[in-house]
Order: structure tokens, then sequence, then C-alpha cells
């Protein structure tokens, strides 16, 4: 900055509030500017402080009224009021004048250095977590998977509600889950909005689902719907990815999961938005599993507008193969009952 643009700011003077350290009480001074210092004299203009401006440090960036301190002397303060945004800008322009001003010492080594670590640094970040996640996700073995997601369930009891069972129902429910080729359902009596997937291929199921409608096509739809969103969204990697890169590192080299990681993706599990998979994904697998997608669909969306595709594309007009019997249907709609 020249020495003309320096005088420019030489007449500048503001009021503001001044404190000496910590546990003064803040007193009003008059504040101007010199070529390289900060000049504050009390009301009757004698010299109460001179701050180099180089070593003078804003404590709220941005923000109004701005208030400096001497650099390592955070005790001292000076406040300027919001009406003085004038010697506030000459204040910034300054400082960043001089410190552009001041010499180098081994510039290059240590921008080289600097570049350097902020290589490392970001292939740290952002290669190595999804790199560990990546390999974890395939070399887990399933049979691990579904201790992972066992002991997950059990971090999840205090917001679901023990699993629902009963004597007629839990061997409906087992059917249900050998039609739609589905490992392990579990009826919850809350915490999940409809369903959701741990590792290992468990599905959750609300407890509305089953008791709210009347044909069990419903219940196979959203269980579809939740099997398409797992085949895009593995369940073990999302667990990971909120866990954290030294939870799947302990998993690679332990096989387990802190408790402190798995309860904490539990809170979180209950709350993750739905993925929507794409409407021909979904209506493949409703034809594979040779279930009718338009119960689904109305249940969705009981005018049926914003599901109109499941309808108009429905696979089936009446199921091929009935998801459950009449009996076992009416079995498992009671399954929370006991």
């Amino acid at each position: 900055m020249s020495k003309t643009a320096l005088q420019k700011y030489d007449r500048i003077e503001a009021t503001g509030l001044w404190r000496p350290s910590r546990d003064a009480q803040r007193r009003d001074v008059i504040v101007s500017i010199g070529e390289a210092t900060l000049t504050i004299t009390d009301t009757q203009d004698r010299p109460l402080a001179h701050w180099s401006l180089p070593a003078v440090a804003r404590q709220n960036p941005g923000q109004r009224p701005a208030i400096y301190a001497p650099d390592g002397d955070p005790g001292e303060t000076l406040e300027l009021a919001d009406g003085e945004d004038e010697m506030v800008d000459a204040i910034e322009k300054l400082r960043s004048a001089l410190h552009r001003r001041r010499p180098r010492p081994g510039r290059l080594r240590l921008v080289t250095l600097g570049s350097l670590a902020f290589g490392i640094a970001a292939l740290a970040v952002f290669w190595l977590p999804d790199a560990l996640r990546n390999h974890a996700v395939s070399v887990v073995p399933d049979a691990k998977r579904a201790e992972i997601g066992t002991s997950l369930q059990t971090h999840l009891i205090h917001l679901t509600g023990k699993p629902c069972s009963s004597l007629l129902a839990t061997p409906a429910l087992g059917k249900l889950a050998t039609r739609l080729d589905v490992p392990n359902l579990v009826v919850v009596r809350d915490g999940v909005r409809d369903t959701a997937t741990l590792p290992g291929g468990t599905i959750l199921m609300n407890r509305a689902i089953v008791e709210d409608f009347e044909e069990p096509d419903v219940a196979a739809g959203f269980i579809l719907a939740q099997k398409a969103e797992s085949r895009e969204h593995d369940a073990l990697r999302q667990l990971l990815e909120h866990a954290g890169i030294g939870a799947t590192f302990r998993l690679l080299t332990t096989g387990s999961l802190p408790d402190g990681a798995l309860r904490a993706y539990a809170e979180a599990l209950v709350l993750l938005p739905h993925y929507t998979p794409p409407t021909e994904d979904l209506l493949a697998l409703f034809s594979e599993k040779q279930v009718k997608s338009t119960p689904y669909a109305f249940a969705l969306d009981p005018s049926g507008e914003s599901t109109i595709d499941l309808i108009e594309a429905d696979p089936f007009v009446t199921t091929p193969e009935p998801v459950l019997t009449d009996g076992d249907w009416v079995a498992l709609q009671g399954i929370c009952d006991g």
C-alpha cells in the first residue's frame, strides 16, 4: 500500500470502548490510525495505549460491533460500534497491506512442505475412508454381517420395543419371509416409520404395515421396496459411513464394531430418509416375486396420483401365488397383541 493511501487513513478517528484487562471496566476512548499503529486516547486526548497494527487481532471477524485485541493479550480489547464502519474498514485494509509487506523467509520451502502435507491430508481424508469401507464391505462374510445386524437390533430395542411374536403369528411371519426371499423379518411396535434393513438382511417392519391393511400384498410391497433400496444402499456400508474410519479399521482388524458406534447408529437408523428406487426396478422386483404393485401404491398414496406408474404398470391383475393364506394373514395381523 502506497504512502498516499496510508496518509488517507491518518485523518480517520473513531469512538470506541477500551478495556485494559479482562477484569477492568470499559471506558470511552478516541481511536486514531498512524502508519503502522493504532493510538487509543481518552476523551481528554491523553494517550492510553499504542497498538502495532500488524499485531492487532480481530476477535469476531465479520461481526458487529468489531472487537480487536493485541495479539497474545486477548484480555485487553477495543470495541468499535456499528457506526464506525470507516475505521473498521481502514484497520482491516492496513492490517492486510502490512501483512503482505512482511518478509517471507523460506517461503518456497514452506509452500512445498505445505502442499505435500495438504496432499497427504487430502489422501487420508478423501480416499482412505472410502477405500477402507469398500474393502470392508467386500470382505465381511454374510455370517459376520448377520452377527452385526443382531447386535444392532439389541441396541434398537429401547427405540422399537421388543420384537412382536406370538404362537400363531411367528410361523406366518416366517412364511412371508420365505415367500419374498428375505433372510429374516421382524415386526416392531415403534421406532421405525415403515421398514428398515439391518446388516445381514433382516428387515424391520412397523406393526402398522400388518395391522392397518386388509391384504398381505401391501406388507409384501413395503418389504420388496426395502429390498430394492438395500440393493442400492448396502446396510453395512451405511453403518460404516456413520461409524467412521476408526470403527471400520477396528472391524477389519478385530472382526467387531464398538458398542458406542452401534448404539449411535441405532439412534440414527430410525431417522434415515428412504431412498426411492426407480419405478422400473421396483416393478421388476414385484414381477420377480409375483406380487401385485397396486395395493402398495394405494397404501403410499390413497389417491393414486403420485404412484400412478405403479398402478398402471402393475405386472399382475391378480397375484399368481397368494402372498399368504387368509389364515396366516389373520394370524400375522395379531402378532403384537400378545
